[in-house]
């Protein structure tokens, strides 16, 4: 890619000096006139945030460009776009850096003076979080290659910042390559999608009000993000940053029981003898599963990422305890004094703070702890063990939560204690919503079950994994802290599981280093063929601290795959940590629906509604009632429910042409109106319906829907379009089928389409092939041609793709005022596209009787060369209609016997070229 000059975009973009600059400001204070200018100084302090912030700003200044700002070592590391960045992995987008921008830069959205560097009107157009694949982000900068992840209100996923070689000598080293990577959130051949967006996602107003000085201003993000405090937290509560947990300055127990006893109603609290009441109950703990049991009796709460506390109350005094028995009143001084309000009883809950997002965060609940702002927390009690002298713990849970119920809904609104809902719709549809609001989990429980203390009755299924581990070592670099050296035990031995190299803000290293350099020995804790050798910068810790990381897996070695660090645990001794994996659940059968009601201090989220479940194939399906298409041409809506149904329909015809092959789909949660999620590879708690299959290249497992009851867990996901690769049935390596897609430019009437599809027919006719023909849903047609492998010798997929271009090159070259081989649109005018690229390893194509994420509901609709004629119109094949005209039809019926190899096609190709 041609590298741009940096003045197309304005002054702003003038190249930066590659020496480091004593104050990180400097050279952005110089550029400025702030008497002149609305933009920050930089004079206002902003707390670095544990989890760093990004910022995109669309910049309309001599050049429209979009700003992109990476937070890190308490500035904004910057480049314009020129381009503004692509979700296509294939483009690669100038990005040329500028000078270091301040932390509240992040909150300015406006107009710069004409005259003045950079000016223009200036637009909030996505913010959020990142996290660098590297331990030390500023290094991966100085070598030239930043990777790391997105999580922003349009973005999300895998990105690299890439630093293009310098060309000459002096060339400045500040022009690099934006590049997003293959995963989910990626949209191949359609990767300005998001840039036509032209709303804040701060304000809502468009470039042209923000220009014109119309509406409000932004809402603060980065000052808002100081002390975490969210706008619109779900839960009405407060955010903290990820931090490390400490000892919080809260009052002492007897302080906080004295305040208690004060402030409680003598009528409520009556003195009751304590031996009917024990000081502490073994908690009941939950094993790790693969996916939900479901069932009749089983419901579903969400898993809460906080710290496991139990609640003594008894006349007007609270004691709070962890699951080991520990007292930790003191550290949850406002929730004890709000507990002295209960009813007295034993009470089995979790504290949490709340992110900006109103979810449960365990780093937030460090960050809390540590400052010692506790006010905020909230306990949400799911259990009740003892009430008013009585002893619950025989009695089944539906009863146990029933009476919670009614205690916790007589305290005020603004009470720190929540009621836990819990929901009896199927549990694979609980954990897809879970998953979908960003949560950790769920925890599954029978309602008749008795509390059985110490035991693992429960479940639980994780949205994202996690893991507990010892800390045996650090690594510095100097005196500059990089890692922390995990394990977990296995029998008394600690083995070595990776290093944790990333989740380190400042702050957290700052809390965390003393207690590090205070546990600091000479010998290696770790025992096992994997564990580390002494070398410089590795400083050995006896294993008494354990964390909590989030990681992507486990290896095949058994060693942590991305671990990141969410802080301190010390409600476990280390003895207890071992590699937990889930384990497989057997039998259970979709959950019969029962409506509940739910509290105003209850735990009930508005996206999750007890009770919107239905089934089909006996596979639940929730919110069955979702509009996924708001019209399929007879005026009434598609709804999930209808595309588990469409898939039922068409399932046993369609599983024959995607089963064995690795199948990308195009997901919208919200339908066709709402956001579009590519996804190509397994996620955690996903349907064991689905198949997961490597790849060679790819360390994640791609999906693979191999019966019809896999389409209906697709459906239940929101699965819109499938996509799979042109393989033969398991065999990713080998070419099964060549598709060609026949585009047509947007002024061209779809006869054209129908003749060029008629043409490619005949050509592949005369090589020897047999050829099918399928609309796409869309303006176009696909002629797909099925291949076998030669007697001697193998297909691959450079033989494949390069027969396919010949083909095409060959038959353009015939009709060039007809058809084009390259996509540049200042050649489209009037011309079919004949798209080969969909013959090559890892490409996909829209699957035969796949729905189309458009309006209509269409669907890519298999025809007999006999309908391939004028009258063809593809917007009467939607998921409405296929099912009834596949039946009255014997379409592509030849298809299974109509394998043909190449080998006398490649030839008589290349004759007729020669």
């Amino acid at each position: 890619m041609p590298n741009e000059p940096a003045n197309h975009l304005g002054a702003e973009t003038d190249a930066i000096s590659p020496r480091p600059e004593r104050n990180k400001l400097s050279r952005y204070k110089a550029k400025r006139d702030f008497s002149k200018t609305a933009e920050p100084s930089g004079e206002n302090t902003i707390v670095p945030s544990e989890v760093r912030r990004f910022v995109i700003q669309k910049h309309a200044a001599t050049r429209l460009h979009y700003d992109f700002r990476l937070e890190l070592d308490g500035v904004f590391k910057s480049w314009a776009v020129t381009r503004g960045p692509s979700i296509d992995p294939h483009d690669k987008r100038l990005a040329i850096e500028v000078e270091d921008h301040p932390l509240d830069y992040g909150d300015f959205e406006g107009t710069i003076p004409k005259g003045q560097y950079g000016g223009g009107t200036v637009e909030l157009w996505d913010r959020g979080y990142w996290m660098p694949e590297a331990s030390d982000p500023a290094a991966a900068i100085k070598k030239g290659e930043l990777k790391f992840v997105l999580e922003g209100e349009r973005l999300h996923g895998g990105w690299v910042l890439v630093r293009i070689r310098n060309r000459r000598p002096g060339d400045q080293k500040n022009s690099w390559l934006l590049i997003k990577h293959r995963d989910e959130f990626a949209r191949e051949n359609d990767g300005g999608a998001l840039l036509a967006e032209d709303r804040s996602i701060a304000s809502g107003r468009a470039m042209a009000d923000i220009a014109a000085g119309k509406g409000r201003g932004p809402k603060p993000f980065m000052l808002a993000t100081r002390h975490q405090t969210p706008p619109d937290a779900i839960w009405n509560s407060n955010k903290g940053s990820a931090a490390e947990l400490r000892a919080s300055g809260v009052a002492s127990e007897k302080s906080v029981a004295k305040e208690a006893r004060s402030k409680a109603p003598s009528s409520q609290h009556k003195p009751r003898d304590s031996r009917r009441m024990p000081e502490f109950v073994e908690p009941e703990l939950c094993k790790l599963v693969d996916r939900p049991p479901s069932g009749a009796g089983w419901v579903h709460e969400i898993k809460l990422d906080g710290y496991r506390i139990q609640a003594r109350v008894e006349d007007g005094r609270a004691v709070l305890r962890t699951r080991k028995g520990l007292n930790w009143t003191a550290k949850f001084g406002a929730v004890a004094r709000a507990a002295a309000d209960l009813a007295d009883g034993i009470y089995d809950g979790e504290v949490v703070a709340l992110n900006r997002q109103g979810v449960p965060e365990f780093g937030t609940l460090q960050a809390a702890l540590a400052k010692g702002n506790t006010e905020n927390l909230v306990y949400f009690v799911f259990d009740l063990l003892f009430a008013e002298g009585n002893d619950l713990q025989k009695m089944p849970l539906r009863e146990r939560k029933a009476l919670l119920k009614r205690i916790v809904e007589k305290l005020d609104d603004d009470s720190l204690f929540r009621y836990v809902e819990h929901f009896e719709a199927a549990g694979e549809s609980v954990l897809e919503t879970a998953r979908e609001m960003a949560l950790e989990g769920i925890v599954s429980k029978h309602l008749d079950d008795i509390y059985r203390p110490g035991q693992r009755n429960w479940t639980k299924t994780k949205c994202r994994p996690d893991q507990e581990v010892v800390l045996g070592g650090w690594t510095s670099e100097g005196s500059r802290f990089r890692s922390l050296l995990a394990g977990v035990y296995r029998g008394k031995r600690l083995v070595y599981v990776g290093r944790v190299g990333t989740g380190f803000g400042e702050d957290v290293v700052g809390r965390i280093l003393p207690r590090l350099k205070e546990l600091t020995v000479d010998e290696n804790p770790f025992e096992g063929e994997n564990a580390p050798r002494h070398q410089t910068g590795i400083h050995w810790l006896k294993p008494e601290l354990v964390a909590k990381i989030e990681f992507a897996g486990w290896t095949g070695d058994g060693m942590v795959r991305a671990g990141a660090f969410k802080g301190l645990r010390e409600d476990k001794p280390a003895s207890e940590v071992v590699a937990e994996r889930p384990v497989p659940l057997r039998g259970g059968e979709a959950a019969e629906v029962v409506p509940m009601k739910s509290s105003s201090n209850a735990f009930v989220s508005p996206k999750l509604k007890p009770g919107d479940s239905a089934s089909v194939m006996k596979i639940a399906i929730s919110h069955p009632n979702k509009a996924m298409w708001p019209d399929a041409g007879d005026g009434e809506p598609v709804t999930k429910l209808d595309l588990a149904h469409y898939y039922e329909a068409v399932g046993d015809w369609m599983i024959e042409h995607i089963r064995g092959r690795p199948c990308s789909i195009v997901r919208a949660p919200d339908g066709i109106g709402g956001e579009h999620f590519f996804q190509r590879h397994g996620m955690p708690g996903m349907s064991k319906l689905l198949k997961l299959v490597k790849v060679s290249g790819d360390h994640q497992p791609y999906l693979q829907i191999d019966t019809v009851e896999g389409l209906i867990a697709i459906a239940q996901v929101a699965g819109l379009e499938l996509h799979p690769w042109n393989c033969a049935p398991d065999a990713p390596e080998i070419p099964g089928r060549l598709i060609f897609d026949l585009d047509p430019a947007p002024d061209l009437d779809f006869n054209a389409v129908i003749e060029g599809a008629r043409e490619l027919h005949d050509r592949l006719d005369a090589l020897g092939l047999i050829s099918f023909c399928k609309t796409t849903g869309g303006k176009g047609l696909h002629v797909v041609t099925p291949i076998s492998q030669p007697k001697k010798g193998k297909l691959d997929w450079t033989i494949a793709k390069t027969f396919a271009q010949g083909l095409v090159i060959q038959m353009a070259a015939d009709s060039p005022a007809r058809y084009l081989t390259t996509m540049a649109k200042k050649d489209r005018g009037g011309k079919i596209f004949l798209d080969y690229l969909r013959n090559d390893r890892m490409s996909t194509a829209v699957a035969v009787l796949s729905p189309r994420a458009r309006a209509g509901a269409t669907v890519s609709m298999p025809l007999n060369w006999g309908q391939v004629r004028a009258a063809l119109d593809p917007t009467r094949f939607t998921v409405r209609t296929a099912p009834a005209l596949l039946k009255k039809s014997k379409v592509w019926s030849d298809y299974g016997t109509s394998e043909r190899p190449l080998e006398n096609a490649i030839k008589r190709l290349t004759s007729r070229t020669t």
